[in-house]
Formats: structure tokens, sequence, C-alpha cells
């Protein structure tokens, strides 16, 4: 897997799925979100057909406002926990993941603001309908440190939504992993915002 990694959200679908590609334009990720769940449950597959499944990811409660999101392996081995902080998350999305290894990384909002903009803009008719060419969220993964590990960036779409994960610091294996599982999570749930 070579990064930059590029997102697409599918355009026609009644649940949310994902493709994942590297730079070389090889699948790398299939996510796929079940509809009509009390519980966020998503999968994540190696293959757009979905017969290979590689991670599962099943929230712990069902509002989500603190909701703790566990990484399963598709034996069902834990690789990570992705955490949303409910209040933390009102102004500035915040997200925690957490590896099998005791690795923590943060993600958080680059410019709130944009959320703002974003939620004003779009209720304007005409102008809403270009609101997410022209505002691009962007969210920084940082370790304890304060290390930047991977920056996410929307970038523009008018039909669906783009974006695109550049890595600052290799991480390996399950920590890998729960970074990138814990970022398609996160953009799950921020989907709505530009």
């Amino acid at each position: 897997m070579n990064f930059p990694l590029q997102i697409a959200f599918k355009r026609l679908a009644l649940s949310p799925q994902i493709r994942v590609t590297d730079s070389g334009g090889r699948l790398t990720h299939y996510v796929r979100q079940k509809l009509f769940k009390l519980r966020e449950s998503v999968t994540v597959f190696a293959d757009e057909a979905q017969s290979r499944p590689i991670f599962r990811v099943d929230a712990d409660r069902v509002i989500d406002f603190n909701a703790a999101y566990r990484i399963a392996d598709a034996g069902g081995r834990p690789i990570g926990v992705v955490r949303r902080r409910g209040l933390r998350s009102l102004w500035r999305a915040h997200y925690e993941i957490q590896g099998a290894d005791g690795e923590l990384l943060t993600v958080s909002e680059e410019n709130p603001w944009i959320k703002v903009l974003d939620g004003f803009l779009s209720e304007i008719p005409i102008i809403g309908l270009f609101a997410g060419y022209w505002l691009h969220p962007a969210y920084l993964v940082t370790d304890r440190a304060g290390r930047l590990a991977a920056r996410v960036q929307k970038t523009p779409a008018l039909t669906e939504s783009r974006y695109r994960i550049d890595e600052h610091q290799p991480l390996q294996g399950d920590a890998r992993d729960a970074m990138l599982v814990g970022i398609f999570m996160m953009l799950l749930l921020e989907r709505t915002r530009g």
C-alpha cells in the first residue's frame, strides 16, 4: 500500500460505502456501513465484491455521543478502539484511536471554522449545492508526543465526497491498521461536513 490514499464515497448506495485506493490506483479497502442497525456496524473488505472481509467495527452503545467503536480483524482478534469524544467534538471533531498494543493516536479537526461556514452555506439555496466544492475540512492524526502521523484532507468534488490521506510518520502492523480503520470510521461519522 503506497500513500497517499484516495477515498471516495460511493454516490448511489443505500448504505454508506467507501472505496479506498493507493497512489498506484489499486483498491486497498472497501468499507460498507450496515443500514438500519441500532448500533453502528461497519465492515472493511479487501475487494469491491465484498467477498473478503478484513476488519469489522462495532459500536459499544446505541447512542454514539461518547461511543467506543471496537475494531477487530476478520478472525475476531481485537486490533484497536476508536472513541468519539462527545463534548470535545461539538466545536472541533475529536477522536482517539487506541491500538491493541496501547499506541494512542488523536484525530482532530484542523480548522473548526470550516464546519461553521459549511453549516451556514449549505442552507442557502443554490449556493449550498457548491459548498462541498469550496469547503475542505482537514483532520490531523497525532501521536502522544504530538508528532503528526497522518493528515486527512477533503478534496474538491461536486457530486461525491473525496478525501486524501497523507502519511507523515510510518506506522506498522496493527497500529497502522487501527489508524486507517479509525480514519474510515471518523469519515463515516463526519461525512455530512464539507
